[in-house]
């Protein structure tokens, strides 16, 4: 098993930089204009490529049953690491992640975006929010995965696959975190920490209230922290292309 880990991240690292590879070797001979915007963005190209690659594997694994037996170790183990008493604490953790909670706070942080004349850092939260949302309800409604059922939990609507509240808070923490670092560069550990943070804890939630399994939280993650990466390259890109 950890052999047949080790072979898959190097295959994923090896995919990602051939496609890299291949994204820089195609804007070079075919549109020298995006060279500029696209080494300027160097980081954040790989963590979508990266991210996006995790998150393929890690549908495949869903889809196939593999990651089944993985999946059910791990959920019990969290279950039996953390301690009863928490469970309040993790409660209220997850309620940051629902839409009572999100969607107030993306309209507020949006409208206080535009007050404050940014537009392009508005657009991105927003969009990012809508979209994971909308990403969100189009797996849910096909991917039709069992939720784990190892101990009495609350009822939620629809497929365990993915986490639709870490889908989501990892849209938003990672634009917000985006936005940080454009106004306030010197803030960019402090916003990228935190985001990982908010993230990581909500996705911890899921595992531990017992309502979804480790890849739908992992998945979710990885789909949500690209959204908001590819608008924000696409939209350098497009600047650039007016910019001719």
């Amino acid at each position: 098993m950890i052999l047949e880990f080790i072979l898959d991240i190097g295959k994923l690292v090896l995919i990602v930089y051939c496609l890299r590879l291949a994204i820089s070797s195609y804007v070079r001979v075919r549109d020298p204009a995006w060279s500029a915007p696209l080494a300027r963005r160097h980081l954040a190209v790989l963590l979508i490529l990266a991210l996006g690659a995790v998150a393929i594997k890690l549908v495949e694994d869903v889809v196939t049953g593999e990651s089944g037996d993985i999946d059910r170790a791990i959920l019990i183990s969290v279950h039996g690491l953390v301690p009863g008493n928490l469970t309040g604490f993790f409660k209220m953790i997850t309620f940051t992640g629902s839409s009572t909670f999100l969607l107030p706070l993306t309209a507020a942080v949006t409208i206080a975006m535009f007050l404050a004349k940014r537009r392009f850092d508005a657009f991105v939260l927003s969009a990012s929010v809508v979209g994971a949302a909308a990403l969100v309800y189009m797996i849910k409604i096909t991917a039709n995965r069992a939720r784990p059922s190892l101990w009495e939990t609350e009822w939620y609507w629809g497929s365990s696959f993915p986490s639709g509240h870490t889908l989501v808070v990892a849209a938003f923490a990672t634009a917000v975190a985006l936005c940080v670092t454009r106004s306030w560069p010197r803030a960019q550990t402090l916003a990228v920490a935190g985001a990982i943070c908010w993230i990581g804890f909500v996705g911890l939630s899921r595992l531990v209230l017992g309502v979804h399994w480790p890849t739908d939280v992992l998945a979710a993650a990885c789909m949500g922290a690209t959204l908001p990466l590819a608008l924000s390259v696409a939209f350098d890109l497009h600047g650039a292309e007016k910019a001719r």
